[in-house]
């Protein structure tokens, strides 16, 4: 924010995870994504699990976080193959990981399994002393479901819930946002994700409660605000 408070173009880029997730990128596209990142000063990169350490090693001394995905994007993995990728990714460097929900359990209501397998994964992370991030897909879930989830999160004491993984048919929605930060408690943050494409969307996301954004199209996001 400037005296002004009009929010700046600095720092809505310390807010935001510069992603990398298609399958298909090539190498370059990470060396890009890190060049980007930092020039910009952006929090993290949010990169394919098998590009962590390359990312880590081109940000080393940065300030630049290097975020990953766990269980993505669908979530059916087991919690301990989820504990394991985490592991593997916070060895390989990763200061941040994104766990993708199993949304199965969430829609038949097995509470117990949903919070068992975050739980497994955020004291996994947490004991590494590493971020973690929960993503709800929430275009798959009813608001009983995403405000459930997000009880369960804060429960369990995850740093932020994410709306989506970019995957689904729907991402961030100013209205998720809103019922996720009305939900969590006062520890949890917000993380947006998913089809942001512009500076106003971003804004309203902010406006409504998120504080972190992962977006792909963080420059032209960027372009559209003031300096």
């Amino acid at each position: 924010m400037n005296t002004n408070g009009a929010v700046t173009r600095e720092a809505i880029a310390g807010m935001i995870d510069h992603t990398v997730l298609n399958p298909a990128s090539p190498g370059a596209a990470f060396d890009e994504c890190c060049s980007f990142a930092a020039a910009n000063r952006c929090a993290t990169v949010c990169v394919c699990p098998f590009a962590v350490r390359r990312c880590a090693e081109a940000l080393r001394g940065t300030g630049v976080g290097v975020c990953t995905v766990v269980g993505f994007p669908h979530g059916t993995s087991t919690t301990a193959a989820k504990v394991a990728e985490a592991r593997l990714a916070m060895d390989d460097g990763a200061d941040e990981l994104d766990m993708v929900v199993n949304p199965s359990k969430v829609i038949d209501g097995d509470w117990e399994y949903v919070e068992r397998d975050i739980r497994e994964v955020c004291d996994a992370v947490h004991s590494n002393g590493r971020v973690l991030k929960v993503i709800f897909e929430c275009c798959l879930l009813t608001d009983a479901q995403k405000i459930e989830l997000c009880r369960v999160c804060t429960r369990v004491g995850v740093d932020f819930v994410k709306t989506s993984t970019g995957y689904g048919r729907g991402g961030a929605t100013v209205e998720d946002v809103r019922l996720m930060a009305a939900n969590v408690g006062p520890s949890v943050r917000v993380k947006a994700a998913g089809g942001i494409h512009d500076a106003a969307q971003l804004l309203a996301l902010r406006e409504a409660g998120a504080t972190r954004f992962g977006c792909s199209r963080s420059a032209e996001i960027l372009a559209g605000l003031a300096q």
